[in-house]
């Protein structure tokens, strides 16, 4: 009998698998609901409008350009919805909401479709977004942040409330506990609730939609950095550490900005020695620079270092090694 079944012979890596682009792009967003909802919890339904705003006009947006440079419409992918999400989360619960479609403006316009598109863009759009506010409109993004609780008391001033790292860099008044640091302090959106961005990030890592390699080695580098400045200035280094690593974006940066697949390395090599520089940068920033936060600056820095990275860590082809051994074996015989 003769099989007349016909054997298809395609070039390696042979993977299948069933995940999408618009699958991995819905469980980061799945993965950032509880910190949303904290902040709106927080902040109350300000925050979850600036939200709205940033993840439409990120939607408009992609859809306009794309439309423009008569590209396929990637709308559908929600690379776009979670750009805007991040953007969102990387701003005070204040801001003006015409500032927030001026950050999706540079965040998906300049940065991603200009340079092609999803995967082609070299640093995160949502963090250089952050980046063009933060020096373009400095009083807004930096010295309006709203009380925690505030909006259920209007006898509470919104826009007086000090950020835990401005605290600690001035030491103008007393830190909130470590147990408030975990669940409600002032700051942009998504990193007043540290237990909430811990619980999107081990979903991610549960999903296996990033590895925890770059979150740990980028929150354990400064948390090292900080516990041996401690040391140095004869303070109490383990509290001192602790407050550094709930404060500020670090989180936020380790676990959902500086997981993008587009722009972190591609080996295990290349995503330690990318997290780790995230982390010096930050910590430099933080202890000896002029401004309270770093996460921003260093994840921006390291991406645009990313292509050098993954020219100095790529694997070897199996056999290589071996290869260049027989070949110098010859050399001497000859």
């Amino acid at each position: 009998m003769v099989n007349d079944r016909l054997l298809t012979a395609s070039a390696s890596p042979h993977v299948r698998t069933r995940d999408t682009t618009r699958g991995i792009m819905l469980d980061v967003l799945i993965a950032l609901v509880p910190a949303l909802v904290a902040s709106v919890v927080l902040f109350g339904f300000r925050a979850l409008a600036v939200t709205a705003v940033s993840v439409c006009s990120c939607v408009v947006f992609e859809f306009l350009s794309r439309k423009a440079m008569r590209r396929p419409n990637t709308i559908g992918d929600l690379s776009a919805a979670v750009t805007g999400m991040i953007l969102a989360f990387n701003l005070p619960s204040t801001i003006p909401f015409w500032m927030v479609v001026f950050g999706a403006l540079i965040a998906i316009v300049v940065v991603k479709q200009m340079f092609g598109g999803i995967g082609q863009n070299f640093v995160n759009p949502a963090l250089l977004a952050r980046i063009v506010l933060m020096v373009s409109f400095p009083k807004a993004m930096l010295a309006s942040w709203a009380t925690p609780f505030a909006w259920r008391d209007s006898s509470v001033d919104a826009v007086t409330s000090a950020t835990p790292l401005s605290i600690l860099k001035s030491g103008d008044a007393t830190m909130p506990s470590l147990l408030s640091m975990c669940f409600s302090k002032a700051g942009c959106l998504g990193e007043v609730c540290a237990a909430a961005l811990v619980l999107g990030g081990v979903y991610l890592v549960v999903r296996r939609v990033i590895s925890p390699v770059i979150p740990l080695c980028f929150v354990g580098t400064v948390g090292v950095c900080m516990l041996a400045y401690g040391f140095a200035k004869g303070e109490n280094a383990f509290s001192f550490a602790a407050y550094e690593l709930l404060s500020g974006g670090l989180l936020l940066g380790a676990i959902f900005m500086a997981t993008d697949y587009a722009t972190s390395p591609i080996s295990i090599k290349g995503k330690i020695i990318f997290a780790v520089g995230c982390g010096l940068i930050t910590s430099l920033i933080r202890l000896f620079g002029n401004m309270n936060e770093g996460v921003s600056f260093s994840i921006v820095l390291m991406n645009i270092l990313v292509p050098h990275i993954d020219r100095l860590t790529v694997p070897k082809p199996f056999g290589m090694e071996k290869e260049k051994k027989e070949k110098k074996a010859e050399v001497k015989a000859s």
